[in-house]
């Protein structure tokens, strides 16, 4: 039976709540969308990884950098707060993590001597929101600075990959954060950058407001895809068996592929539930918990 057969002709469509993790979870593989965000209790995930470890804890000390009085706001204060709230998680051993505290700590007071302390950013670690017609979307922004009349939204990364401005052009995440913190701030804000404090580059895209709609409707046909998965595994699937991990005990997906199909490949080493896939299992293999830091030396 239809909305108009009910009578509910004309009422307003519900919204489908998400983050950009969420959409792009959905788009990267609909079988870990589903352990991550539908099954309940979710499968137990795998080992913490250490480049997580590694960016969590730069990200931390740098906002908490900016939340300092001016005059306290010293590189050699950034490099010690990064190590007051050092992360050890996923490193190979205490000598790895200590060894990538000192490297983390230098990355911080490297790139906070790039910074002037007194240019106040209006937000920091900000979380802000926007809705259309079809989705309501939150996220969480490293840095939103003011420059001029414009807003400009910054995201620190620490890992491996040596980024260019496709990365920055192509971010969904970033894309909506530009557009949420506008319509929040009611300020235009058009310019985006990745700051990749291992090397120092910046790297920057001037979206136009085109461009910034095409990552919007992209955003709504993501949701849609994944609004309809969430309501058949609610109504159809919720009759089917859930799969359970159990020790020992092959995981039958079967009954739910058909809606959260894997897309096994080259990522499925690092996925978290990697030990629940057997597609991804065959895909590739394992990684180390530190393989995603950078080649160390000696």
């Amino acid at each position: 039976m239809t909305a108009e057969q009910l009578g509910f002709e004309g009422m307003p469509r519900r919204l489908y709540t998400c983050t950009p993790s969420r959409l792009n979870t959905w788009l990267d593989c609909p079988r870990r969308y589903r352990m991550t965000y539908l099954d309940r209790p979710a499968p137990p995930k795998g080992p913490p990884w250490a480049h997580n470890s590694v960016g969590a804890s730069v990200h931390n000390a740098l906002a908490a950098w900016w939340r300092l009085p001016e005059g306290e706001r010293t590189p050699e204060m950034a490099g010690t707060l990064l190590v007051r709230g050092w992360l050890t998680d996923g490193f190979r051993d205490p000598a790895q993590a200590a060894e990538w505290r000192e490297r983390a700590r230098e990355m911080a007071e490297r790139y906070a001597a790039g910074l002037d302390p007194a240019d106040e950013p209006i937000g920091v670690e900000r979380t802000v929101a926007t809705r259309t017609d079809r989705i309501a979307v939150s996220g969480r922004i490293d840095r939103l600075d003011v420059r001029g009349s414009e807003l400009v939204v910054v995201d620190y990364k620490t890992g491996r990959h040596i980024l260019t401005s496709d990365d920055a052009r192509g971010s969904l995440a970033l894309a909506i954060y530009a557009v949420a913190a506008s319509r929040v701030l009611r300020r235009p804000c058009h310019r985006v950058e990745l700051h990749h404090l291992p090397t120092g580059d910046v790297v920057v895209w001037e979206h136009t407001e085109e461009s910034l709609q095409r990552h919007i409707r992209r955003a709504e046909q993501i949701a849609a895809e994944a609004a309809a998965a969430d309501e058949a595994y609610k109504t159809r699937l919720s009759q089917v068996p859930r799969p359970r991990p159990g020790d020992g005990v092959p995981v039958d997906h079967a009954p739910y592929d058909e809606v959260f199909p894997p897309r096994p490949g080259n990522l499925c080493g690092w996925c978290d539930y990697a030990r629940h896939c057997p597609e991804g299992q065959k895909a590739a293999p394992r990684k180390e918990s530190w393989a995603a830091l950078p080649v160390e030396t000696t």
